[in-house]
C-alpha cells in the first residue's frame, strides 16, 4: 500500500483532517484538558462527528459509508 505523508505546517495538503479537527474543536476547544471529560462525554463527541453528513462521502455520514463499504445493513 502506498502512503502519503504531508509536509509539516502544510494544512492545505490534508484538508479532510483539518476539517475533522475543526468539527472536533466545536465541542473540545483548544487547551481543553481531556481529563475534565468523562468517557461518555468523549463518546458523545465521537458520535456527533461520525453522524454528520460529509460532502466528500456524497452527503452520507461516515457511519453509513463504513457500513456500505462492509456490505452490511445499517439500522439507526
Amino acid at each position: 500500500m502506498r502512503a502519503f505523508f504531508c509536509d509539516p505546517h502544510s494544512p492545505w495538503q490534508r484538508g479532510s483532517i483539518e476539517n475533522a479537527n475543526g468539527l472536533m474543536r466545536r465541542d473540545l476547544p483548544r487547551k481543553t484538558r481531556l481529563g475534565d471529560y468523562t468517557d461518555d462525554d468523549i463518546d458523545d463527541v465521537i458520535w456527533s462527528l461520525n453522524s454528520t453528513p460529509r460532502k466528500c462521502l456524497a452527503y452520507k455520514t461516515p457511519i453509513e459509508a463504513f457500513a456500505i463499504n462492509l456490505g452490511v445493513a445499517l439500522e439507526m
